[in-house]
């Protein structure tokens, strides 16, 4: 691992060493309407070399209709200023040298375009990813193998996430991740975050944030980072819409999306659902337990299959008011269903050995089982928005509350067919609540131009009460209630965090950067039984120091303190009992985990759209929280006693690290399009009382687009990852591939698709080991991958663009259309 990240270091150093001298410079200007010489914000300004056609830079307009353009290399520029209903303004002949480092152009007008539009297409293309100083922006918008699938089929996508095949979430190799939607927390995810990542159409992103190194303005929840979900809305004047439909082998699903805005009003309502069909997984489990002195041996075998179904679907709306120019408030509420159900049945043989390999017991038994789970979560949130006369200055107000309604049922029933031993069971039903209310406070005092202070305070409150109501078999085939496996419990959980960060630019622009401190008060309380968690404070400093070598490239290094609290989950004592031969169990004593992370990166881009960003990343983790299991012969709880059982609790296991590099790259070749990601990475774990455990793990994928012309364009997508050790044992390794194509037509207005994931594999692999000081087990589950799908999507309405005369305060500030990021509409 050690050569690896040399040879990142090796890499970067090639892409900068003829970047080190470059001298840049700066052009400003002001853009205004030549009728009414108003400033004209949301124009857009272009930056291009004379005598080329194709833009090296490009920024907006500011409210006050100002730009700045820097880190320009030397040389003879053009600038074109675009507004729609405005006529070009193309100034010519920009000179940047060694002696002419800024070009001040003061202030440029706009003439309106005469004759009035009765209609206007507007064509944007934004990259596929974007790379920002503190976060890395996937546009999902032109992703043709999700469509028709689900927020996890997007995630695979994503550079520095990987997801398995039954939908855990890893960044940067980190299951540990803050999940957001439109930048707030939903309970949804409380729930099951893997429902409800499988709950949200693909067609619904419109992309999604990755952020490794949150500041501190960020929670400092999540060791692994944070994951931002941007669903699609519109703030542009006008009526219109969108509406995808898909059907499948596995999986059907729907979204409309309505967003209507009126001067200085909007309001955006969606609605969508999803419906995985029935499939049927198989697994297979061999298990090796050894008594002490090892005279014995005990071999389990167990065949099962599980039949899965699930669905979703999600609605709300989000209202926006303009007060004034300088006042905005947006209100949002939506509401998010998912419910799923398994039938498993599964044979099993347990037999006892001798050391001579003599068969002194042999038993036979047939389990059914029955899991239901459902989960509904309503959101809301109010937000204000103050801006002032100096540039950057900003005041915002949030308020967000999130509450859900869980509930789950499993039956098991494990009936005898040798040994003359009676049938065993339970069934158990298990409805929790849950709130959580966000209110915090943000506001930017800008110093100068290169110094900016953030500061603001936040308070979380979580409240959770759960009840389990347990029933236990009788030999008579009856039902009687378990007082010893029924229980209730209050749980809930403040965090206090005040922050303070800047923004600088030191040396001439030479660096950039955002520092700061976060502190955070948690305080917990539950009535598990013998059970007082402990309040704690934590400081969480920050920093992502970043250099622009020139227009194209630029590199980052960052450092975050992140911490990961034991949920409920995590701490509740209570025993699941759903496999009397695989039980699990929380532990209220955990203590919360520690990270410290630290990244670099460079990021390269190039004038026929392609780009590289390569990163290396450095995490050390303290008391980590981590799943432990153990054989126990037999095993007795609240009075029953089970046999041959591997009981798994959490735990907080010394510490881990993990060093990795990222790789991500896109390379177009006219009507070709390759992507790749690779992840390379090596994770130590160090525990008092066990060997230290060190595993590689390379993770990449390939992404390659083909645009035949008239509006048809296919896609395939491919991913690998390899296995890893872990502390007890090896995580699978897996390989699934997507084929897409898409044709559009109706102006690009209609399009359809269809979609295969593994056309010639049913089945997906997945072969685990797991080992301890008394036992060895092996797992291999067959997981149906294979789907077929066909996609419809149409968008509809009229755009509206016009730059009406500002009013005061008080008024309508006639606000125009910014222009549109995404596709052509």
């Amino acid at each position: 691992m050690k050569n690896i990240v040399i040879l990142f270091f090796l890499i970067v150093l090639s892409f900068t060493v003829n970047a080190q001298n470059a001298v840049t410079g700066k052009i400003t200007g002001k853009i205004t309407d030549a009728a009414t010489k108003l400033p004209v914000d949301y124009a857009t300004i272009s930056l291009l070399k004379q005598g080329t056609t194709t833009p090296i830079n490009g920024v907006i307009s500011d409210p006050k209709g100002g730009f700045t353009i820097d880190h320009i290399p030397n040389g003879e520029y053009v600038i074109n200023i675009d507004f729609i209903g405005y006529k070009r303004n193309t100034i010519e002949h920009i000179i940047i040298s060694n002696t002419v480092h800024t070009i001040a152009l003061g202030s440029l007008a706009l003439a309106p375009v005469q004759n009035q539009l009765k209609s206007v297409e507007v064509v944007g293309k934004t990259p596929i990813v974007e790379n920002k100083i503190d976060k890395l922006v996937y546009n999902a918008a032109n992703d043709l193998t999700s469509q028709g699938g689900v927020a996890l089929d997007v995630l695979k996508k994503v550079p520095m996430v990987s997801v398995d095949i039954d939908g855990n979430v890893e960044l940067q190799g980190d299951a540990n991740i803050r999940f957001l939607i439109n930048g707030k927390p939903s309970s949804i995810f409380g729930a099951s975050l893997t429902d409800a990542l499988q709950s949200i159409p693909a067609s619904q992103i419109k992309s999604i944030e990755v952020i490794t190194s949150p500041g501190a303005k960020y929670d400092a929840n999540g060791t692994g980072g944070i994951i931002n979900i941007i669903l699609k809305d519109s703030k542009i004047q006008g009526v219109n819409g969108n509406v995808n439909l898909s059907a499948g082998t596995r999986l059907e699903n729907g979204s409309f999306n309505l967003n209507v805005r009126k001067g200085n009003f909007g309001v955006n309502t969606f609605f969508s659902g999803n419906d995985q069909l029935n499939s049927t997984s198989l697994s297979t489990t061999d298990r090796l337990s050894y008594n002490n002195p090892r005279d014995t041996v005990t071999h389990l075998s167990q065949k099962g299959r599980n039949q899965f179904v699930r669905n979703g679907y999600q609605s709300g709306i989000n209202f926006n008011w303009s007060i004034t120019p300088k006042d905005e408030l947006t209100a949002g509420l939506s509401f998010n269903h998912f419910a799923n159900h398994t039938t498993s049945v599964t044979n099993q043989e347990q037999q006892g050995m001798l050391s001579t390999g003599n068969v002194f017991s042999d038993i036979l038994s047939l389990r059914n089982s029955d899991t239901r789970s459902s989960s509904n979560a309503t959101d809301w949130s109010l937000s204000y928005k103050k801006t002032f006369e100096k540039k950057d200055q900003e005041l915002d107000v949030l308020y967000t509350s999130t509450s859900g309604k869980n509930s789950g049922n499993v039956y098991q029933e494990q009936d005898y067919l040798t040994g003359g031993y009676p049938s065993s069971g339970s069934m158990s039903s298990n409805p929790g609540k849950d709130k959580e209310t966000d209110i915090s406070i943000d506001y930017t005092q800008p110093i100068n131009d290169k110094f900016t202070i953030e500061t603001g305070a936040k308070g979380v409150f979580e409240n959770l009460n759960n009840t389990v109501a347990t029933d236990t078999l009788l030999n008579n085939k009856t039902f009687v209630p378990n007082a010893n496996q029924s229980y209730g419990f209050n749980y809930s959980r403040s965090v206090f965090a005040y922050y303070l960060s800047a923004n600088f630019s030191l040396f001439n622009d030479f660096i950039g950067g955002k520092a700061g401190i976060r502190d955070e008060y948690t305080h917990t309380t539950a009535d598990f039984p013998n059970t007082n968690i402990p309040g704690y404070n934590i400081l969480a400093p920050s920093f992502v120091l970043s250099h622009k070598f020139d227009q194209t490239q630029s590199i980052k290094v960052s450092y975050t303190y992140r911490i990961e609290r034991p949920d409920y989950g995590d701490l509740n004592p209570f025993y699941n009992i759903s496999d009397p031969h695989n039980i699990s169990t929380g532990n209220p004593n955990l203590r919360p985990e520690i990270g410290h992370n630290f990244e670099m990166g460079y990021n390269k881009s190039f004038d026929n759209g392609g780009n590289i960003y390569a990163g290396a990343t450095y995490r050390y983790n303290t008391d980590d929280i981590q799943a432990f299991t153990t054989f126990a012969p037999s095993l007795t709880i609240d009075g029953a006693t089970y046999s041959n059982v591997f009981l798994t609790e959490r735990f907080n296991i010394g510490r881990q690290i993990a060093e990795g590099v990222n790789l991500f790259g896109s390379l177009p070749l006219g009507k070709l399009n390759l992507r790749t990601n690779i992840q390379l990475g090596e994770r130590t774990n160090e525990s008092p009382g066990l060997a230290t455990v060190t595993g590689f793990s390379a993770r990449t994928n390939l992404n390659a687009t083909y645009e035949f012309g008239h509006n048809l364009t296919a896609e395939v997508f491919g991913n690998y990852n390899s296995s890893q050790k872990n502390i007890q044992g090896l995580r699978p390794a897996f390989f699934f591939y997507n084929m897409a194509v898409r044709k559009q037509f109706l102006n690009k207005k209609a399009s359809i698709g269809l979609t295969a994931a593994n056309p010639f594999n049913q089945f997906v692999d997945q072969r685990s080991t797991t080992n301890g000081a008394n036992f060895n087990q092996s797992v291999l589950r067959e997981v149906p991958f294979r789907t077929f799908g066909i996609s419809l999507s149409y968008k509809f309405g009229k755009l509206e663009f016009k730059k009406e005369k500002e009013k005061d305060d008080n008024g309508d500030n006639g606000l125009q259309a910014p222009p549109d990021n995404g596709n052509k509409r």
